[in-house]
């Protein structure tokens, strides 16, 4: 089994190697970064890392803007490290969306143990977070969509349209639905706009695109068939 990649972002660098060098015993592989900037550049040209640890406190970007960051297109675990143990503090980085908050100076065990129980959920959670049906995967945690293997590249909302389809196999979803679940308070137009997504979408898909069919005077339908 590869060995789980840990992002430990700290401006510090006598915290980043205490941490890495605790987990890098505990037989974590982990990527470092010494200010915001840095960790989005290499969150976005690495897939495969499994948590993020972030301090608050860091030049150029802090920890706060680096997870609103994140958080627009990754749920990846982020644990923040903070020297301040301010109720307000806590509370604003769960509305922001981390998993875990852990309070400077902390014990090196008592991370691993937070770190561990965190991507025992995440794992459990992520089977269920991954869709397969006529050849195409779909990663919802991660964001992709694989072909027969190969990476597809989808808009924003072409994914989420992909990933109800996917959701509803075999099920005939009315164009009012699918703008009900797909565009719900965000959109205010008309049905147009869905087929046009659906024509990009199953553009993209190749000859896979054929899985949405079209009902006419009234919606689409995802089918995979049985798969031989």
């Amino acid at each position: 089994m590869d060995k789980l990649k840990v992002l430990m972002v700290d401006d510090e660098s006598r915290m980043r190697k205490l941490v890495r060098d605790f987990l890098t015993r505990k037989g974590y592989e982990v990527v470092e970064a010494e200010n915001g900037e840095q960790a989005i550049d290499i969150f976005c040209s690495d897939n495969t890392i499994d948590l993020i640890i972030l301090d608050v406190m860091m030049p150029k970007m802090d920890g706060w803007e680096v997870c609103k960051e994140i958080r627009r297109y990754s749920k990846v675990p982020i644990i923040m490290l903070t020297a301040k143990s301010a109720e307000s503090d806590e509370l604003l980085g769960f509305e922001l969306g981390i998993d875990e908050y852990i309070s400077k100076p902390f014990s090196p065990k008592i991370l691993v143990a937070r770190i561990e129980a965190i991507l025992r959920r995440t794992v459990q959670h992520n089977e269920e977070e991954i869709l397969s049906a006529g050849g195409i995967e779909l990663n919802k945690s991660a964001h992709m969509v694989k072909i027969d293997g190969e990476s597809v590249d989808l808009s924003y909302k072409e994914f989420e349209l992909l990933t109800y389809f996917m959701e509803n196999q075999g099920i005939a979803l009315s164009r009012e639905k699918i703008l009900n679940h797909v565009w719900n308070y965000d959109y205010f137009g008309d049905a147009r706009t869905i087929d046009t997504h659906v024509k990009k979408l199953r553009s993209k898909l190749g000859s896979k695109g054929d899985l949405i069919k079209t009902i006419w005077g009234m919606g689409y339908k995802f089918e995979a068939g049985r798969e031989e």
